[in-house]
C-alpha cells in the first residue's frame, strides 16, 4: 500500500503533509503534490494533514489512475521537503470537481 495524492490538491497545493512526512517521499508540481510511490513507508501521517482531504491510501476504489499519476510525476518534478504557503486562492478551488482536466498542470514547481 502507498498513498497517493488525488486531484483536490490542484490550485489549492497545501503543504501540510510535506512537513510531517518522515522519508521526504513528495515532489512537486507547478500546481498540486505528488507522492512517490517506492518511496512512500506508508505510514498514514501525511493524510489528516491535508486540508483539502486530497490524500488517500492506494487501497480505496478508483485511485488506480491517481497511482498512476503520481508515479509518472515524481519522476519528473522535484522533491519538497519543506513547507511553504499555500496559493491566495487555495480555499476558493477546494472542492471544484474536474480539477484535473480544468487546472492539471504537468510543469515542475520550484521543489527545495
Amino acid at each position: 500500500m502507498t498513498y497517493v495524492v488525488t486531484d483536490n490538491c490542484i490550485r489549492c497545493k497545501y503543504m501540510d503533509c510535506v512537513e510531517v512526512c518522515p522519508v521526504d517521499c513528495f515532489y512537486e508540481g507547478e500546481n498540486m503534490l505528488v507522492i512517490h510511490p517506492d518511496e512512500c513507508i506508508d505510514c498514514g501521517v501525511c493524510e489528516p494533514e491535508c486540508p483539502a482531504e486530497a490524500i488517500k491510501p492506494d487501497t480505496e476504489p478508483g485511485l488506480d489512475n491517481w497511482l498512476q499519476v503520481n508515479a509518472e510525476y515524481a519522476e519528473k518534478w522535484p522533491n519538497i521537503s519543506q513547507k511553504r504557503d499555500a496559493p491566495a486562492d487555495a480555499k476558493d478551488m477546494d472542492g471544484i470537481p474536474g480539477k484535473f482536466e480544468k487546472f492539471f498542470s504537468p510543469e515542475p514547481g520550484e521543489g527545495d
